[in-house]
């Protein structure tokens, strides 16, 4: 506390990160009433308010007390870019001036928002850009919530009221969500309260490479959709194409997954992702591996045809490849669809978002890209 009584930026907590039982003791702590919570809630998350002196429904002697101790604090939009097919991608500054990507994928009345969960990343998957390029820190919950929030802000006039352009919300941008549990945990609790944005359970997905202790933990705490990130019908494969399989392979993997969707008490299915990477996993031999693999597990099959990046030698496998590697799924009797590639014109396809910042790891070096002269 300073000299004139007001809290540094650094000491405020920032209220934008704080599900509704953590904003409840807030208002406990301070001496004040459980309800404080809900109305200050829906001002910053059905509203886009980040002015206390907004809320006309709180006290004014309360929101003096709030902007001495509290902030409402959402990332810095730095860019905000449409790409020719309506896919609209934000540069957002979080603390430390490091910048991380998000990705809005609309699909008639369907709006998919592609959030990150970390600075980086530190699983190293071999046809993804984001591993290429290291990894810095986990994001606050503030930070995954802001943004929703700061994309919602782009569409003023912010009204929960009214249709929105956010339908749905992926963890699927950079990073491994299940690395910053506790985070994005508290974040889609908030996507899926109806003092937040009251997104249904079924529209918030989180996705895994496979951190098993994690997923199981999942299970106990949320009920959001899964999707895993597999991208391999075999171990051997699967170890170099997502590094993580080593410590947890597939049948493990799998089993978690089933737990997980028995939990559900919903007859939910996972969402299985596999990029497809031309001569490596294409082949009708790997899809009939992969509908035998899969033969127990309540799922559909998401087909994603590899993004090119600088850092790698991968090539996006033909048309033909990836129609012949769907009708081997569909005829062993799985849903099985090929996502479009959306963004790619503003590299913001799957497997494509790097944004700026600091590599802890130092893991960027090993990936110069080899038209890249070094000084």
């Amino acid at each position: 506390m300073s000299n004139t009584g007001t809290q540094s930026s650094a000491e405020k907590v920032n209220l934008l990160g704080l599900p509704r039982h953590k904003m409840e003791q807030f208002f406990v702590d301070i001496g004040e009433k459980k309800f404080r919570a809900g109305q200050v809630m829906k001002w910053i998350h059905h509203y886009g308010v980040d002015d206390f002196e907004a809320m006309t429904n709180v006290s004014k002697t309360l929101r003096a007390r709030l902007a001495e101790i509290a902030e409402i604090r959402g990332p810095e939009v730095l860019l905000d870019e449409t790409s020719s097919d309506g896919t609209r991608k934000w540069v957002m500054r979080m603390a430390e001036g490091n910048s991380i990507e998000t990705v809005l994928i609309p699909d008639g009345e369907r709006g998919t928002l592609c959030v990150s969960s970390q600075v980086g990343c530190s699983l190293d998957c071999s046809f993804c850009s984001t591993g290429k390029r290291g990894f810095n820190r986990n994001l606050s919950a503030a930070e995954i919530i802001g943004q929703v929030w700061a994309a919602l802000r782009t569409f003023m006039p912010f009204d929960r009221t009214k249709e929105r352009p956010i339908t749905n919300v992926v963890m699927m941008g950079m990073g491994e969500p299940l690395l910053n549990f506790d985070n994005v945990v508290d974040a889609m609790d908030l996507m899926m309260d109806d003092w937040a944005y009251g997104i249904s359970k079924r529209r918030v997905t989180v996705s895994t490479s496979g951190v098993i202790p994690a997923l199981e933990k999942l299970g106990e705490v949320s009920d959001v959709s899964l999707a895993i990130s597999l991208h391999a019908p075999n171990d051997e494969l699967r170890n170099e194409l997502v590094p993580l399989n080593r410590k947890y392979p597939i049948e493990r993997l799998l089993s978690a997954t089933k737990q997980y969707l028995s939990g559900l008490g919903d007859r939910r299915r996972a969402t299985i992702e596999y990029t497809l990477i031309e001569g490596v996993n294409d082949q009708p031999e790997h899809a009939s591996q992969l509908a035998d693999l899969l033969v127990d597990v309540p799922c559909k099959v998401n087909l994603i045809p590899f993004n090119p990046f600088p850092e790698s030698d991968y090539r996006r496998p033909s048309g033909n490849a990836v129609k012949r590697f769907q009708d081997i799924m569909n005829q062993a009797g799985y849903i099985t669809t090929v996502r479009t590639t959306r963004g790619d014109d503003i590299d913001a396809a799957c497997g494509q978002l790097v944004g700026q910042f600091e590599d802890r790891t130092r893991r960027s070096e090993r990936y110069i890209p080899v038209h890249q002269e070094v000084g």
